[in-house]
């Protein structure tokens, strides 16, 4: 069995199965030669399709539900146009007024919705995140937009949400961000829970961060609205899961590798 997965969905996950059904056993009397170049030829014709259905259904490899699975596998785009397909959304219109990574007038914009307890999302930020900003953010190339999308059945996903739009208000957004991601991180892989007790303590070792603003801002709930709101434009434009991410207007969804966003942001800056 192969479980085919890269991001969190909302849904349930799916399964691929593919069988191998043995030939029937030819009769005595008939006799079949194949030569070893019809032989690689066809080999050659289903490996293809293969790779084509791979690259448009999200790829193969073994996904992980939070409960303790292999590690999600790097794929191709699951969802929405591929790199070389036309603009799917309004960017400026998606973009909000979220918190930025990079110059503002850089001529590519990544647009991120995630959620902090996904390890579909840590993903990105362990693996591919780097080096983006070292390729295109830092360069002034891209900027990257964070949006929440917090799913239902993480249940820290939500606070944690709120606790850096708070930090935000200090101009700490993304000292908090990586900070969540890096906890979860010395904890191993999966889906790693944590309490609301756990982000004050987060919180807490955030340099230069007012603490007790802070805590009051997350104690009010103050951003919740601002959340939802993401929640909703994300869904609006055909977020069904996390990692999704918006490049220049195409939808990429998942835990992509590198590549994908660089061809996507190439194609972009020509």
């Amino acid at each position: 069995m192969v479980t085919i997965e890269n991001e969190h969905t909302l849904g349930e996950h799916h399964q691929r199965t593919m069988e191998h059904h043995a030939p029937t056993r030819a009769k005595p009397e008939e006799t079949v030669t194949i030569s070893k170049t019809t032989v690689w030829k066809a080999f050659s014709g289903v490996l293809a399709i293969l790779l084509a259905v791979s690259v448009f259904t999200g790829g193969f490899g073994y996904g992980e539900d939070g409960s303790g699975g292999a590690v999600p596998s790097a794929a191709a785009p699951s969802g929405g146009s591929g790199p070389s397909g036309a603009a799917v959304v309004d960017m400026k219109s998606l973009a909000d007024d979220d918190p930025v990574l990079g110059k503002d007038n850089a001529p590519v914009t990544i647009i991120e919705f995630s959620d902090y307890q996904c390890p579909f999302c840590r993903r990105f930020y362990t693996d591919t995140l780097p080096q983006l900003k070292k390729e295109y953010i830092d360069t002034g190339k891209a900027k990257l937009i964070f949006r929440d999308f917090p799913l239902s059945f993480h249940p820290g996903a939500q606070p944690a949400a709120e606790a850096t739009e708070c930090a935000d208000d200090q101009e700490k957004y993304w000292e908090m961000h990586d900070k969540i991601f890096e906890e979860q991180s010395k904890q191993g892989q999966g889906t790693v829970q944590f309490t609301a007790d756990d982000l004050k303590t987060w919180a807490k070792s955030v340099a230069g961060l007012d603490y007790q603003r802070w805590e009051s801002c997350f104690a009010a709930g103050t951003h919740r609205a601002e959340i939802r709101k993401d929640t909703a434009d994300g869904t609006q434009a055909g977020v069904s899961g996390t990692p999704a991410f918006f490049v220049n207007g195409q939808l990429v969804s998942g835990a992509q590798p590198f590549a994908v966003f660089q061809q996507i942001i190439e194609a972009g800056l020509q």
